[in-house]
């Protein structure tokens, strides 16, 4: 009887420090990157642990905004962005 109890406390032991350890990693490699990537306004991709910045449409096209409300809209978020990047650092 003794030694189905050792032997049942060192599964117990051993499951239990694999999980811990398995959090433990997760939190490390996906949970704490993902808050501080999107505390700076970047995106988080959880399949390949990427944070990426948002790239305007105009940007990669080349197109001017033609709106007036979209272009201030456009200059509010980037001076947005950049105070938030300031204050990052």
């Amino acid at each position: 009887m003794n030694r189905i109890i050792n032997r049942l406390k060192l599964i117990f032991v051993a499951v239990f420090a694999t999980l811990s350890l398995g959090f433990t990693v997760y939190h490390v490699g996906w949970v704490w990157p993902e808050k501080e990537c999107e505390a700076q306004g970047d995106w988080w991709d959880w399949r390949t642990r990427t944070c990426a910045r948002p790239v305007l449409i105009s940007d990669i096209t080349g197109r001017v905004i033609d709106t007036p409300e979209a272009r201030e809209a456009a200059k509010a978020d980037a001076e947005r962005r950049k105070l938030a990047q300031a204050a990052a650092k």
